[in-house]
């Protein structure tokens, strides 16, 4: 057999350089995804030397906005109730009406909220007293990790109870008649609801719930009461360099935990450090502003189409789980990454009630973006949803349509984004019902009708209060959104 000089001069540089494709990095160009890069004898040029640490810095500024999201989300909730609506830590809020809820992540317009920040470190150890009756809800860290669940899906089970929240680090105490709880974080969230199907009756249970400093136990304050009251405000997460500064504020002031070593080691290549200020030079603002975008981008991939395993509710059909993650998002072996931007794209906090697991209590959260055919749902065409009889729901079910850029409520003039069981809908004889979606309303669809907006998406949430035993056997189903040719 012949061998030409070529062949053997190939087959000697693979043995010196262990592979065809480090021979062929000492010859000039090198064609990759980020462009052409040269080498001066094996070594970067000057030009790939920028290049390739402008690329990893965009590259690891990406994921760190993914996996950051649940903090900035909380910090910018915070942000907007404090300094946009006037609200102080340790003040409750009241979230009542679809305008009251405009600015809100996929909020549910049924039931009324009330929500309340709190700094363990500046106003020290949180007493909630929560009072009995019907409400859901639960105190999280700022990574948006459960605390405890209160109210009935709490260990008070709706029959009234006061919590301690001690911060990190504080000494262990246990006072007679306290449920104690320690967050792992210095800033803190308490949300609730009101479920009573008497809107009067669920204010009423909100706003006797009382929120005081441990230290004010044996003369607590008047709790004070505000709500939105239709101003405007939003609290979602920045597309901009604002959101690397919101997340800069927040690591400031916490505790760094084992998980997030590697995160940090990353942030600080990208001027993100504990105890220095951030203060990122011209290149780091373009590169920040750029992955902000591009990173907001992926997580609306993501959270719209899907890949992870399990999302699928029925085999066949379009509707998938919204919350994947786990509370403490980290899945069975390692952190549900994706599981975790999807949600907290979309929306804010995460109960162990929220899992939709419990058998006749929590909440179940199921969504889709597409109709039967496929095809992405659009505000300027009209279709329908057949909802089946004997919807598994032990409290009441409701859907709710979200602009998909926003995640907030759809607003239009028609004043409404949702419709549920405890509204007065039309029901066909044989239980089920019939809704449609749309930009106009369709002939005889009168009460049962959502407007929709020509020109954007939008996505909705289908929620079942206390999911029963029919959910769970999958006996039944509920029927994808179809277009109306």
């Amino acid at each position: 057999m012949r061998t030409s000089l070529t062949s053997i001069s190939v087959l000697l540089a693979v043995s010196l350089t262990g592979s065809p494709a480090l021979a062929g990095a000492y010859a000039q160009p090198i064609d990759t995804r980020v462009g052409p890069l040269t080498f001066e004898n094996g070594f970067p040029s000057s030009a790939t030397v920028s290049k390739l640490y402008d690329e990893m810095d965009f590259q690891r500024a990406c994921q760190l906005y993914l996996w950051a999201m649940p903090a900035v989300g909380f910090h910018a909730l915070h942000l907007a109730q404090r300094d946009t609506l006037g609200v102080n830590d340790g003040d409750l809020c009241l979230y009542v009406d679809l305008k009251d809820k405009a600015g809100m992540l996929t909020p549910n317009i049924t039931t009324i909220y009330a929500f309340s920040f709190w700094n363990l470190k500046t106003q020290g150890p949180l007493v909630v007293e929560v009072p009995k009756g019907l409400s859901a809800g639960g105190v999280l860290d700022i990574w948006q990790r459960p605390v405890t669940d209160m109210g009935m899906v709490g260990p008070d089970k709706g029959e009234g109870a006061k919590y301690l929240i001690l911060p990190p680090g504080f000494q262990d105490v246990k006072p007679d008649g306290f449920l104690v709880f320690r967050s792992p974080t210095n800033q803190i969230w308490f949300g609730t609801r009101g479920l009573s199907p008497d809107p009067k009756e669920a204010r009423s249970t909100l706003e006797s719930h009382r929120l005081y400093a441990w230290d004010q136990r044996d003369d607590p304050p008047a709790m004070k009461i505000s709500s939105v009251g239709g101003r405007p405000w939003t609290s979602a997460q920045p597309v901009d360099l604002s959101y690397w500064s919101l997340l800069a504020d927040v690591l400031e002031r916490e505790p760094i935990e084992p998980r997030d070593g590697y995160f940090m080691a990353m942030l600080a290549l990208l001027g993100i450090e504990k105890g220095k200020p951030f203060t990122p030079d011209a290149r780091l603002r373009k590169i920040l502003s750029d992955a902000a975008v591009v990173g907001d981008a992926m997580a609306r991939t993501i959270a719209y189409s899907k890949r992870v395993p399990g999302a699928e509710v029925w085999p066949g059909k379009r509707w998938e789980y919204a919350l994947l993650v786990d509370v403490d998002q980290q899945g069975a072996h390692f952190p549900q990454f994706e599981e975790r931007t999807s949600w907290f794209y979309e929306a804010i906090g995460n109960t162990q009630a929220m899992q939709g697991k419990t058998l006749g209590a929590g909440q179940l959260y199921l969504e889709t973006s597409k109709d039967k055919d496929g095809q992405w749902l659009d505000g300027g065409k009209p279709y329908r949803l057949t909802i089946p009889p004997n919807v598994p729901a032990k409290q009441f079910w409701s859907i709710t349509l979200y602009d998909n850029l926003t995640r907030g409520p759809v607003i239009t003039d028609a004043g409404s984004s949702d419709l549920s069981s405890r509204q007065d809908l039309e029901i066909n004889p044989d239980g089920s019902v019939e809704l449609f979606f749309g930009p106009s309303k369709p002939k005889g669809a009168n009460r049962n009708w959502v407007k929709t907006i020509d020109g954007k998406g939008w996505f909705p949430y289908f929620r079942l209060y206390g999911p029963l035993e029919t959910y769970f056997d999958k006996s039944w189903q509920l029927n994808d959104i179809e277009a109306i040719k």
